[in-house]
């Protein structure tokens, strides 16, 4: 695919991420973006270009149109070709809320839409390791899809132990325990990190109470050693609560799977029929189109005492539009008549 790099729009690590527009827009998006790195993040990308191909299609996951090197300035770069999202990620959402949270309704969609991506890559035979409302894009039509697999690992059977030596993989603020304490990154680490990131989703705070430039290492020495869990807000319904309980448990063995958190009630909306409300929390509702009489918020059906009009069933089409005739006759003489088709 022939591209024009466009204008910069995100930062990671060893990357960055620009806007680009391919030349032949029939096959491919209008947008697209590329995820560019230098020789020190290549094998991420490679990495992550491999796992996107291995995991195929889903709705749930952001997709890969290819790679490619380019010589840029004088400097070699690798490229990553993938899907756009017009809104960015949840992060940079939340961001602009002030401190706010999302309404819970949106989170339990959210939560189901990111749950079913994990379910598939879970199934496919791996971990995704780093987990946050960062790596979850938003686009125009509310979807959300699991972006970022650079560090994403293919997990053999039951043996989820690191064999690189001790690592830090991921991000310290949603690390799982077992990955503190024994360097281990299964499927389990995924639900762990995405609970952090359901609290922080609705609250518009992380999990764990952390100031910036703080000593790390007593962040995980809390996560591994203590008997500490992350703090689920009070204000969130108790199925919220009760859901984040199944991913907060210590014991890895012991938490519960995507394919079993996809089952629990707080999860329990219809992704396709369900309205897509984005308010924030504390701001006036914003309305969904009515699709019906009865869906106006501000209907109300008022019977007047003073009427003395009751009614009556009419049983033939004749009587039913013989009701409708008056003596009256419409004035057709208004002048302001606006052309509609």
């Amino acid at each position: 695919m022939e591209w024009v790099r466009g204008e910069t729009i995100g930062h990671g690590t060893f990357s960055v991420v620009s806007k680009a527009t391919p030349s032949n827009t029939s096959d491919f998006p209008a947008l697209i973006a590329v995820k560019s790195s230098d020789s020190y993040g290549a094998a991420s990308l490679s990495n992550e270009k491999s796992v996107l191909d291995s995991l195929g299609d889903c709705r749930e996951i952001v997709r890969c149109y290819g790679a490619d090197q380019t010589v840029e300035n004088g400097e070699k770069l690798d490229n990553l070709l993938l899907e756009y999202a017009s809104s960015g990620s949840l992060a940079t959402q939340l961001k602009k809320l002030n401190g706010e949270g999302l309404p819970e309704s949106v989170v339990r969609r959210h939560t189901k839409s990111v749950l079913q991506g994990l379910r598939h890559i879970h199934s496919n035979g791996f971990a995704h390791c780093d987990i946050k409302l960062g790596n979850i894009l938003l686009f125009g039509d509310g979807s959300v899809k699991i972006a970022d697999f650079g560090l994403a690992r293919k997990i053999n059977g039951d043996l989820t132990a690191s064999k690189e030596g001790v690592e830090i993989r991921g991000t310290p603020l949603y690390m799982a325990p077992e990955s503190v304490n024994y360097n281990e990154y299964g499927t389990a680490v995924d639900v762990w990190a995405f609970g952090c990131a359901v609290v922080e989703m609705f609250s518009g705070k992380t999990a764990w109470s952390f100031k910036e430039g703080s000593n790390f290492m007593s962040l995980l020495i809390r996560i591994g050693v203590s008997e500490e869990l992350p703090e689920i807000p009070v204000e969130l319904s108790e199925d919220g609560k009760d859901f984040l309980s199944k991913c907060f448990v210590k014991d890895h063995e012991r938490r519960w799977t995507a394919e079993m958190l996809l089952n629990h009630s707080f999860v329990a909306v219809d992704l396709e029929r369900e309205d897509f409300d984005v308010t924030v929390k504390g701001e006036k509702e914003v309305l969904a189109s009515p699709r019906c009489p009865f869906e106006f918020s501000d209907w109300e059906s008022i019977s007047s005492s003073d009427s003395q009009t009751k009614y009556q069933p009419l049983d033939s089409p004749v009587e039913r539009f013989e009701s409708l005739v008056c003596e009256s006759f419409p004035d057709w003489s208004v002048v302001n008549w606006v052309t509609v088709r």
